[in-house]
């Protein structure tokens, strides 16, 4: 008994001292822990990280009242933390184009990382070595005809050519593409950038063709029609915007349904001003994203690109009156809400050319502006 009594004696002692050498486990935060596992949990954790490193995006040729792209901007601020370097709002495709091949070998701010140009640009770009390859994880839900196959360019949404009218200058509002040449319209009719570069006027050259006996393979009536609409003198020669037709300097301007419909919400009926979808030549253009090949924050715009076909970068566009090219999935899903559906105009009957009849009708038009038409459309001053 006493030798019983000795044994669990010393069990005890040696119990003790060892828990005492032992040292406590230190507690893991619930925070550390929830944290550690939403990065494993999340697919996009190293290119976040990798994009916050960078610290930067640049762009070009965003005007914030373009489809909401000022929203679009703001938000993505706010998800990454990651500065948006804007470079000149209003250019067009073509100087997008130009932006990269003159910044190949500068990392600078003047640089731009990613480009949003017109359907044709997509290709040439390519062509060109301008771009690189880069697929969202959204990516089977794009159309296939929309987007390059190896992932070079991809469209992200689209909207249909429309007259928007400061009805408080000229309450008289156009219905068609051959109401234009009304006298009543002197001075008054302008495009919305330069049919020798910027993609929304080629399209809109286009357009007016459809309108005009010409076809998606027959672009030429359409410059025929802005050759009488110049002589006619109702054609101004300035690169229209919203602030122009708020002045009324431009009363009636050519540009994309989201453009007109946006400028609309901005104005506030100070002046008042109608939408119109012409009722002939209606057209429906679609725009592409794609990252430059010598971007010099390559990461932030994955990023980007991540988040503008994303759901919550897709319902964006659709706040500024665009069509997002990923609007089917969307619907198919029920994600989009009824305050949305409800905003976007009726297109029917709205055409989409293909690549081949875009880059065919781009270089009709192109060419031969300045001889057909010969106004040298500028920017305003």
């Amino acid at each position: 008994m006493k030798k019983l009594q000795h044994f669990l004696l010393i069990w005890v002692v040696a119990a003790l001292i060892l828990s005492a050498c032992t040292p406590a486990a230190t507690p893991v935060a619930t925070e550390e822990v929830a944290a550690t596992e939403e990065m494993a949990d999340d697919p996009m954790a190293d290119l976040v990280a990798a994009a916050k490193a960078e610290g930067m995006l640049t762009t070009i040729a965003l005007p914030h009242d373009w489809c909401n792209y000022g929203e679009v901007i703001e938000a993505f601020k706010a998800k990454y933390g990651i500065e948006v370097n804007e470079l000149n709002p209003d250019a067009g495709s073509g100087d997008e184009i130009e932006a990269i091949k003159a910044n190949k070998d500068n990392t600078g701010p003047q640089a731009p990382d990613v480009i949003d140009v017109g359907f044709s640009f997509g290709t040439s770009a390519k062509a060109e070595g301008l771009i690189q390859p880069y697929k969202v994880s959204t990516w089977d839900s794009i159309p296939d005809d929309a987007k390059d196959a190896e992932g070079y360019w991809y469209g992200d949404y689209y909207g249909v050519l429309a007259f928007l009218v400061n009805t408080t200058v000229q309450p008289d509002v156009p219905q068609d593409w051959a109401d234009l040449l009304d006298p009543k319209y002197n001075g008054q009719v302008a495009l919305s950038g330069d049919p020798r570069t910027s993609n929304q006027a080629i399209q809109s050259v286009y357009a007016a063709a459809l309108a005009n006996g010409g076809s998606l393979d027959n672009a030429q009536p359409g410059l025929d029609f802005f050759a009488q609409l110049n002589a006619a003198g109702n054609l101004v020669p300035l690169i229209a915007n919203n602030g122009l037709v708020a002045t009324g300097e431009i009363p009636v301007r050519i540009t994309w349904d989201y453009n007109a419909l946006s400028a609309i919400d901005t104005f506030e009926g100070n002046p008042t001003a109608e939408v119109v979808i012409p009722a002939s030549g209606r057209f429906a253009g679609v725009y592409v994203q794609a990252i430059s090949a010598y971007a010099p924050h390559p990461n932030a715009a994955k990023l980007w690109m991540e988040f503008l076909y994303s759901d919550e970068g897709q319902l964006l566009w659709m706040e500024g009156y665009c069509h997002p090219i990923r609007e089917n999935d969307l619907r198919a899903r029920n994600v989009i809400p009824a305050e949305l559906l409800a905003k976007l105009p009726d297109v029917s009957g709205a055409v989409f050319p293909t690549l081949d009849q875009l880059n065919a009708a781009s270089e009709v038009i192109t060419a031969n502006w300045d001889t057909v038409v010969g106004a040298d459309v500028q920017a305003s001053p």
